[in-house]
């Protein structure tokens, strides 16, 4: 199969799926669209997309004009129903793109939070592997209101944390990606200023790295399945 990977900054890659990605046998390529017009070839010529996160939003076009054209591209995936699976801001873009949207949220939700599976996910073939409740890392302010008709697979105390529009279009709220290193990036970056969102909301960064240290393995195992599971079903479409 021929992998396309849609990465917003640096900072925010594929993290433990690189592994699982770099395992596969497949094709894959990385795409930077704050950095690139496009990727190589046509949407049509992948058998399988996954876009990541980043510290921009979904409403900043006019900041981020590359922004647009990724909406466009996942837009036409979902059309016609290519595998794709979104991450955070991912997942955010990709619900846009179907004909849902992502706003400011009530609370911002960083840290380690409890996601929920919901009845529907029992019979979804991408998250009906996972626990019925687990610990995620979160660092959003924006929610998802997901495609009408989308099939809602997870939820967290703050908002919805998993749907599914049509066949093959996964996004994920929380991040089934992160690392312990990435999360101790993001913090350190988060504090070189005054006013960082975690000074805002209250959080001390020593708790969330001991948290990280006892979580950050089940963590991984369980985004490693995900992304397993994810190319299976790809290859299956495929065939």
């Amino acid at each position: 199969m021929r992998v396309l990977v849609i990465v917003q900054q640096t900072d925010a890659g594929p993290g433990v799926f690189d592994a699982v990605l770099a395992g596969s046998g497949h094709e894959i390529e990385e795409w930077r669209p704050d950095l690139s017009p496009g990727p190589s070839a046509a949407i049509t010529d992948y058998d399988a997309t996954l876009v990541f996160g980043g510290a921009m939003h979904v409403d900043q076009e006019a900041e981020h004009p590359w922004l647009r054209a990724e909406k466009e591209l996942l837009s036409e995936l979902c059309a016609r129903e290519g595998p794709v699976l979104g991450v955070c801001l991912g997942a955010q873009l990709l619900a846009e793109a179907a004909g849902g949207s992502a706003r400011l949220a009530a609370t911002p939700e960083i840290g380690w939070h409890e996601v929920r599976l919901e009845t529907a996910a029992a019979t979804d073939p991408l998250l009906g592997l996972l626990p019925r409740r687990f610990a995620a890392f979160q660092w959003h302010s924006y929610e998802i209101e997901p495609p009408a008709g989308a099939s809602v697979l997870a939820r967290s105390d703050c908002c919805l944390q998993a749907f599914r529009a049509g066949r093959r279009a996964w996004g994920v709220q929380f991040h089934a990606e992160v690392m312990a290193a990435t999360v101790t990036e993001w913090m350190a970056k988060d504090g070189e200023g005054k006013g960082g969102e975690l000074s805002a909301a209250g959080l001390d960064p020593e708790e969330i790295s001991a948290e990280t240290a006892r979580r950050a393995g089940a963590s991984g195992r369980l985004g490693a399945t995900l992304c397993r599971r994810f190319l299976a079903l790809a290859e299956r479409a495929s065939a």
